[in-house]
């Protein structure tokens, strides 16, 4: 097995763990700086930062497989739970009522985070894409933050919308957007500071695969990282 080849299957590992743990563990609200906010927030920054990190070094091509494969995880998952939920539970197991209320969640919210993640790293491939062709190849910093920060809102807009529009009769278009900005911040603040590791990230995944790797101007979109 080419190293590579590992590397590019333990970033998948952690792509869809934190993907599925997002959605799966989601349920739990927290406050942050007096922001309500779900725990599933801190899934959802790492699936960004590696897809900009094998993008950056694989290409686009490589990266459509990670998303694929991670909404693929969602649907399975979905199965699953749908399938766990419904099951009669045994008489020797006291707590289904309270199994079905963490994990049973309505289908409106599963239907928006899966059109979420779709539309936000579709986009995230495409603006990081753009980005680097606009600067060459340079200021990945500047990459990496534009296409996150752009698709961060994009899941935001489409997941609140999705499901929580007029879920209520109070909950109109400017609720909504009251519930997104806050919530846009942090995600913000996250993909300021997970730059560093865009860095880390692209060098690990380069180093020592010099001959694994197209040279610039062949097929693959990747180059040196530069800025």
């Amino acid at each position: 097995m080419k190293p590579i080849d590992y590397k590019l299957q333990l970033l998948l590992t952690v792509f869809i763990s934190s993907l599925l743990l997002g959605n799966l563990l989601g349920s739990k609200l927290i406050e942050i700086f007096g922001i309500v906010t779900s725990v599933g927030l801190f899934g959802y920054p790492p699936t960004f930062l590696i897809t900009d990190i094998v993008e950056e070094v694989r290409g686009r091509e490589v990266t459509k497989v990670f998303v694929h494969a991670g909404f693929l995880s969602l649907c399975i998952a979905v199965i699953f739970v749908f399938v766990s939920t419904g099951l009669p539970p045994s008489s020797l197991y006291p707590h289904s009522e309270a199994y079905n209320s963490v994990f049973s969640n309505s289908l409106r919210i599963i239907l928006a985070s899966m059109l979420a993640f779709i539309i936000s790293q579709y986009h995230d491939l495409w603006a990081f894409n753009f980005w680097k062709q606009k600067t060459n190849g340079r200021y990945l910093w500047l990459r990496n933050n534009l296409s996150t920060i752009v698709s961060q809102l994009l899941d935001s807009i489409v997941f609140m919308f999705i499901a929580f529009y007029h879920a209520t009769p109070e909950m109109n278009s400017i609720s909504v957007f009251y519930m997104i900005l806050p919530l846009w911040t942090l995600k913000v603040i996250f993909a300021l500071l997970d730059t560093p590791f865009v860095y880390l990230g692209v060098r690990w995944l380069a180093s020592e695969n010099i001959d694994d790797v197209p040279c610039h101007g062949e097929s693959r979109e990747a180059g040196p990282v530069k800025g």
